[in-house]
């Protein structure tokens, strides 16, 4: 009886192991909660993720791509003493600003403080409360960190359209997409894409892509959050590439250019 428990035991961990790492280093089944990329991908559709083709090759605009992106950055630790914890600055509450501009990823508020002049008074943005008043910038201050913050990143898996890679510039002008100054069309790219919203950084103007970057945008163009609003996808956060749908059943079946002849 012993031996037969131990025998199943070791069925069960050696399932689990592979599962983990085909889900690790293979593929990923995902599913996007919201309508940024509908008419392609509708929300609550479930598919899978090519992860392993992407260890021999890259991804190439056109292609939908899964990347990890900061969801939110939040306040982790507050230093005893620091000019964070004199002004009331509470674990837990999440960065949206420094000096009002927008943060977006924990390096991007360390790239803002780090860019203040000496002397600068430093403005901290926290969701839900006014602005806090850090002092001036005192030399040697360049992150979240020497001000007494710690941060952490909630980090989620985005889908969005591949448009720009690293070193190729990027510009929406009249609905339609220019890469290096040429006019993206056919069937991927048939769509408006607005460029009209006053939050929006990137791509709005003729914009160049930094090496390591890539620019995405969501298919559904009024109603997604992207590379417009909050810049470049780093090559190290992609994951892979979405290649076969599963959910619904009338919409199951290969995606995203997989499988075709």
């Amino acid at each position: 009886m012993v031996s037969e428990i131990l025998e199943w035991v070791e069925i069960f961990a050696i399932a689990l192991l592979l599962a983990f790492l085909v889900i690790i280093f293979i593929t990923v089944r995902m599913s996007v909660p919201t309508g940024s990329m509908i008419p392609t991908i509708d929300p609550k559709d479930s598919f899978f993720v090519d992860r392993v083709s992407y260890y021999f090759r890259a991804p190439k605009p056109g292609d939908i791509v899964v990347f990890w992106h900061t969801e939110e950055v939040l306040v982790n630790k507050v230093v005893d003493g620091s000019p964070a914890q004199r002004v009331g600055v509470e674990v837990g509450g999440r960065i949206v600003s420094i000096n009002r501009e927008p943060v977006f990823s924990a390096a991007g508020g360390d790239g803002i403080v780090s860019s203040l002049a000496p002397g600068q008074q430093i403005l901290l943005g926290l969701s839900g409360t006014a602005l806090l008043d850090l002092g001036p910038k005192e030399l040697g201050v360049d992150s979240l960190a020497a001000l007494g913050i710690v941060t952490r990143e909630r980090r989620l898996r985005y889908v969005k359209r591949l448009i720009a890679i690293g070193g190729q510039t990027v510009e929406i002008s009249g609905g339609d997409v220019y890469v290096d100054g040429e006019k993206l069309v056919g069937e991927r790219f048939d769509r408006y894409y607005y460029s009209n919203d006053p939050r929006m950084r990137y791509g709005v103007n003729e914009t160049l892509v930094p090496e390591g970057k890539l620019f995405v945008l969501g298919d559904n163009s009024p109603n997604s959050w992207d590379s417009r609003y909050w810049g470049f996808v780093s090559e190290d956060d992609f994951i892979g590439e979405p290649y076969f749908r599963v959910w619904p059943l009338p919409r199951f079946g290969p995606m995203n250019g997989y499988f075709h002849l």
